[in-house]
């Protein structure tokens, strides 16, 4: 019997639980989005060229990084919802410290600081999710995840678009004598602190008790979560899928002790991550608005664009909760990557037909506008129907109970480096060789990644955690 058939799920409390635990997705989507209507703040504050806004930029991304492959280990040592806390703690120090930075420098170890937490975020609530989650709706639940991410995103993109808006512009003086950009900072400290107290309502996840011996209260745990007879089976199931010698998991466990080569399953996983990030869906939710004013939209305009692919992407992935448990992992992944090679391969040749003015403006000839715009909104769906949340579900329930600690770390780390690599060279690529060169190149990536999942990915849909090889 699975768990999505056991005789009582409280569904209420799993639903209460995976609430609290995608705060922490909200809290990445907003830090990763609220630097996109920024940075002509940051630029006339510490007079920064091109490079400097790409660092300024990507600092969190060195951050995001590291924490998420901290968080992948110390999930391990500390539990699942001991890394949650420590990431809430640190999205509200570097919302506060970001907003008051007197110096690039400052700025930089702030968003680094935030960087960290939004790491630990990302690769913990997708696994704490699916270890207290039923098999048969594991792939729904998990994707609110997803969803909490862009409406951070969006909600960032709403706070930018207010602020600017009311005060003039993101560089005008707003409340107390400081300007908007500071206070498109400063309001994370809200959802910041939120996210810290309701942490302290929530269990551990059970499947890191068993890990750690603690049997007692990981039964405790399972029986709220899926009732007394399911839990007695389930902590038994849970300590015959960890190692056979009972050791604590650990980094090396990602070699497979036959072939002395690394595990199949780790590749899939670091592959998943990368191609999530190589398509350059971060370009348009870091470089939005700087993206659309480079093609000849307004500041203004270009922030109300944001918002429109923030609203699109939530409808998508709410297609994707509605579809992931039925369909599967894997047609979703492959119907993403077609559609973002086709559209991305579309905004790429609008792109290339830019003509500059004798003013210097930049702009799109004829419909080719509103060509690009509706093309970019399409990409943002297809990715947000697929790769966007269900990457997110498959690293958090792919790889078996004994090494999903350590191969969220590595996946969690490459699916980051991935994510600077991209973002910091943005800038210097619309510069040369152009945006439309750019766009082919995440065009190409797209298209890859359809033959990497046909050829290495695996269906996870209804399988219990305890029964996932690699």
């Amino acid at each position: 019997m699975s768990e999505g058939s056991a005789e009582r799920v409280n569904m209420a409390f799993i639903a209460a639980i995976v609430a609290v635990a995608t705060i922490g997705g909200f809290m990445f989507g907003y830090d990763s989005g609220v630097i996109n209507g920024t940075q002509k703040g940051l630029e006339s504050a510490f007079d920064l060229g091109k490079l400097g806004i790409g660092i300024n930029v990507g600092a969190i991304l060195v951050g995001s990084s590291i924490g998420a492959f901290m968080a992948g280990r110390m999930a391990d040592r500390i539990g699942r919802r001991g890394v949650m806390i420590l990431s809430a703690i640190l999205f509200l120090v570097s919302a506060l410290l970001a907003g008051a930075a007197g110096s690039s420098a400052i700025f930089i170890f702030a968003r680094i600081i935030g960087g960290l937490g939004v790491g630990a975020a990302s690769v913990i609530s997708p696994v704490y999710i699916s270890e207290v989650t039923p098999a048969a709706v594991r792939g729904r639940l998990s994707s609110i995840q997803q969803v909490m991410i862009i409406s951070g995103l969006t909600g960032a993109f709403v706070a930018n678009f207010v602020l600017a808006r009311y005060a003039g512009g993101s560089t005008a003086e707003l409340w107390l004598g400081f300007p908007a950009w500071r206070w498109m900072f400063w309001l994370q400290a809200i959802p910041a602190a939120i996210y810290f107290v309701a942490l302290l309502g929530i269990p551990e996840s059970p499947r890191y008790l068993v890990a750690r011996g603690q049997d007692e209260r990981a039964h405790a745990v399972l029986t709220k979560l899926f009732g007394a007879e399911t839990a007695t089976r389930k902590v038994a199931e849970i300590r015959a899928s960890l190692a056979a010698d009972h050791h604590r998991p650990k980094l090396s466990d990602l070699i497979d002790k036959a072939s002395g080569k690394i595990r199949p399953i780790v590749w899939t996983g670091i592959g998943l991550a990368v191609f999530q990030q190589l398509v350059g869906i971060n370009v348009v939710f870091y470089y939005g608005a700087t993206l659309w004013e480079a093609v000849g939209f307004s500041e203004d305009y270009a922030l109300q664009i944001n918002i429109l692919s923030g609203a699109l992407s939530i409808g998508a992935c709410l297609a994707t909760i509605a579809l992931v448990d039925r369909v599967g992992r894997k047609p979703l992944l492959l119907l993403g990557s077609a559609g973002m090679a086709v559209t991305l391969a579309v905004v790429a040749w609008a792109f290339s037909t830019a003509v500059t003015g004798a003013d210097g403006a930049v702009s799109l000839p004829g419909n080719n506008g509103v060509i690009a715009l509706v093309a970019a909104n399409l990409y943002v769906i297809f990715f947000n129907l697929s790769w966007g949340p269900i990457m997110w579900v498959m690293l958090g329930e792919m790889f078996p109970n004994q090494i999903r600690g350590s191969g969220l770390a590595v996946s969690g780390f490459a699916q980051w480096i991935a994510n600077a690599l991209v973002s910091v060279s943005f800038p210097s690529l619309v510069v040369s060789p152009g945006l439309a060169t750019a766009y082919v190149g995440y065009a190409v990536f797209a298209a890859i990644s359809f033959f990497f999942v046909r050829a290495l990915v695996h269906e996870t849909k209804g399988r219990e955690l305890e029964d996932m090889v690699g």
